[in-house]
């Protein structure tokens, strides 16, 4: 009788453990794309926390350096959400590139248009910069079509100083700190981490501009239609996560652990650089009526710049119906924000 309920014990067991992997198993899995800067941190903390996994989403985190690199990965079928900045955006839309937006991935649109704290200009020492008006004629450098650059351009241009009347220098991310601590040029735009880096590093230099409410740094998270719809309540989790993720990344009692994970992914970039930096972002998921003003400046500027031929209705990219009902169903991850 005891070896009899022994048999029956292990094989019950057994059956346990096999619906449990098949369970694993069946888990959808998302690449998730993140750029490598603290702008990643929702999609960083979702996966590393397990967060994701909470929501039955088997996600694997996959880093670029640039919105370009990301942009492509989604293209070729290798990343299923990704980040996109609203800078360049409406350009490729227009182009007819096929993405729907459903989740924030950086920045505070929801509540205003504009979110700039992470970004700003450093100049080197020596060069006679001491305010913006200093930059006329000098060389600074920008990564072309980054948000960064559209800071640069409209903060000039606020000042009157137009295009042609300073010099830029296309600069990619990963050499930012280098290129300015060489001396190759006298100003860089930057966000954060490198911002603080490069005055960390080129004694003497410093900020002439942080923020100012001048553009939106500000990202969602897109896949191609048919990732987006093929399972709504997929996509519907994925979106879940990202608000929950996103309030575990606010939380002040979680800054060392946050800190802890962002350095994995950002390379370069010391435990302590990365808590006085981590501050200056912001990490709501949320999208409103503000996101799509973000959306319409950011075609404004490309229509002037002769990247567009025509405005682009917001709505088409935008689709608000799961982080909508993420808001309606889970409050809780959003009571810290305005």
């Amino acid at each position: 009788m005891q070896n009899r309920w022994i048999r029956f014990s292990l094989a019950f067991a057994l059956v346990l453990g096999l619906m449990a992997v098949t369970s694993a198993s069946a888990a959808p899995k998302l690449r998730l794309g993140a750029a490598s800067n603290n702008g990643g941190m929702i999609v960083f903390a979702g996966v590393d926390r397990g967060i994701f996994a909470k929501h039955g989403i088997d996600a694997k985190v996959e880093v670029r350096n640039t919105g370009a690199q990301l942009t492509k990965s989604l293209k070729a079928g290798q990343i299923d959400f990704a980040p996109a900045a609203f800078t360049n955006l409406p350009a490729a839309l227009e182009r007819g590139i096929k993405v729907r937006g459903v989740v924030g991935y950086v920045g505070g649109s929801f509540s205003k248009p504009t979110t700039d704290g992470m970004v700003g200009i450093a100049v080197r020492p020596g060069r006679g910069i001491n305010s913006i008006a200093d930059l006329k004629g000098k060389k600074v450098g920008a990564t072309f079509g980054s948000t960064g650059d559209l800071y640069l351009r409209t903060v000039l241009a606020k000042s009157g100083i137009t295009k042609g009347k300073y010099s830029r220098v296309n600069v990619r991310p990963p050499s930012i700190v280098s290129l300015f601590d060489s001396g190759g040029v006298d100003a860089m735009v930057a966000w954060e981490p490198y911002l603080t880096r490069m005055t960390d590093k080129v004694k003497g230099a410093k900020l002439i501009s942080r923020g100012g409410d001048h553009v939106c740094f500000c990202a969602g998270m897109h896949g191609v239609p048919d990732t987006v719809y093929k399972d709504k309540a997929v996509t519907q989790a994925f979106v879940d996560g990202m608000a929950e993720a996103a309030a575990w990344v606010r939380d002040p009692k979680n800054t060392d652990a946050v800190v802890k994970i962002g350095v994995r992914y950002v390379r370069g970039v010391s435990p302590a650089l990365f808590k006085r930096t981590i501050k200056y972002w912001t990490y709501d998921p949320r999208l409103g009526e503000n996101t799509f003003k973000a959306f319409r400046f950011s075609v404004k500027q490309l229509i002037a710049q002769k990247k567009m031929k025509r405005p682009y209705d917001p709505a088409k990219y935008f689709d608000l119906q799961f982080i909508s009902k993420t808001i309606k169903d889970h409050p809780e991850w959003f009571k810290d924000l305005k």
